[in-house]
């Protein structure tokens, strides 16, 4: 069928800039996973503040970062990355509060009740320290199988 072009269709003139713009055009984000170790890289950091709108921690707000010692939490990476994504108008994702890949040493020989625990004490912990400040989170990642 030929025809003039619909109202809701986008022309090539009209197209974003950027991805993170592109995808708030339908009402979406468009989002990285960012490396604290890579903050210092002015090529990473350019592209990754010019082409996307949602951060998230690439590993530093994982369980293993987040508390390498029982009842003793560790933010500073997991911060570094919010503050500079809050720093260049980006929201961010937090990512992940239970994933058995990157479970500290002091947690993999506990079961049962002292397991569930440590895992509701971790949630806490961390949920306390984010709170008001992350936009949503993956809680559990690959709960069954990889």
């Amino acid at each position: 069928m030929n025809g003039p072009v619909s109202a809701g269709t986008t022309s090539a003139s009209a197209a974003a800039s950027t991805l993170g713009a592109a995808a708030q055009q339908s009402g979406r984000y468009f989002g990285t996973a960012i490396a604290a170790g890579k903050l210092g890289d002015s090529q990473y950091t350019t592209i990754a503040n010019r082409e996307f709108d949602m951060i998230t921690a690439e590993n530093e707000m994982k369980i293993d970062a987040t508390e390498p010692n029982q009842n003793q939490f560790n933010f500073t990476n997991g911060d570094r990355i919010y503050n500079w994504a809050v720093q260049n108008g980006k929201r961010v994702r937090g990512h992940t509060l239970a994933w058995h890949n990157q479970q500290p040493n002091w947690m993999r020989s506990m079961e049962g009740n002292a397991l569930r625990q440590a895992m509701i004490n971790h949630i806490n912990g961390v949920m306390n320290h984010y709170k008001g400040k992350i936009y949503a989170w993956d809680v559990v990642n690959e709960a069954f199988a990889d």
